[in-house]
């Protein structure tokens, strides 16, 4: 179905492969709009709970294919607003699955691919990986994936990087809250599954409620409203057939229905 992209489909878990080696799987409309898809579509199929984003090759993701920046660079001002809406709602679909994502990168995650790895819930590197927000040095900004990076790395960070363009290695993306688990490269896909194991577990719903939990609460005051809001959302929970049967299972000591259909 896809040109640009690989999905494997496996208990569960889904692995959408980038899969343009040839230029590090760097962005251009057409990945932009498969992947936009893709998203799409594994949020809407019920069987996937976990959603992988890897890239084929040597990297990741490194930004934007060079030809389409070109391109960007000579067309108007409208053009380039309706390609960076394009781009803009990619990121907004990935970031806004109602089930958990795992970045699993290895190699360069530049610009974009760096915007990528912060949409995903969850990041895995392999110890070899490079992260950088390397707009400026091209006379731009990473604007489009700001609100992702900004959220994996707050702005004190974003301070530093947005300017500098720096690189940053896994472990200092670990220091810095970009990346969950810094693993040797061989030992890359045996920690993501380990994690998308884990995530299985999860009832489905709740896992989506809490996506949604956190959204609502981060970065917010102590407020009788905030407080109040937090027990509507845990109240409305707990009389769904899934906290029924995520309890009944801990009470019977057996596995939630959800977790037997995997």
């Amino acid at each position: 179905m896809y040109e640009t992209l690989e999905i494997d489909i496996d208990k569960g878990i889904a692995t959408v492969w980038m899969n343009r080696p040839d230029v590090h799987n760097a962005f251009n409309t057409q990945l932009i709009a498969e992947l936009t898809e893709a998203c799409q579509e594994l949020d809407a199929d019920d069987a996937v709970r976990v959603v992988v984003l890897g890239g084929r090759g040597k990297s990741f993701s490194a930004g934007a294919d060079l030809n389409w920046m070109k391109a960007a660079g000579e067309a108007g001002e409208a053009d380039n607003f309706a390609d960076a809406m394009k781009l803009a709602g990619m990121l907004r679909t990935l970031a806004e699955l109602r089930k958990p994502t795992i970045a699993r990168v290895h190699g360069a995650a530049l610009g974009g691919g760096m915007g990528l790895a912060s949409a995903c819930d969850l990041c895995v590197a392999g110890e070899q990986a490079v992260f950088a927000t390397s707009e400026v040095r091209l006379g731009i900004i990473p604007a489009a994936i700001g609100p992702y990076v900004l959220r994996a790395i707050g702005a004190r960070q974003a301070l530093r990087y947005f300017q500098s363009a720096e690189r940053i290695d896994a472990a200092r993306a670990v220091h810095i809250g970009l990346v969950h688990e810094c693993v040797a490269t061989e030992e890359l896909d045996a920690k993501v599954a380990e994690i998308a194991r884990a995530l299985l577990q999860g009832g489905p719903r709740a896992q989506a409620e809490a996506k949604e939990l956190i959204a609502a609460v981060a970065n917010r005051p102590l407020s009788d409203a905030l407080v109040e809001d937090t027990a509507r959302r845990i109240a409305r929970l707990r009389a769904t057939p899934e906290a029924r049967e995520g309890l009944g299972a801990f009470l019977e000591k057996r596995p939630p229905a959800w977790v037997s259909k995997v």
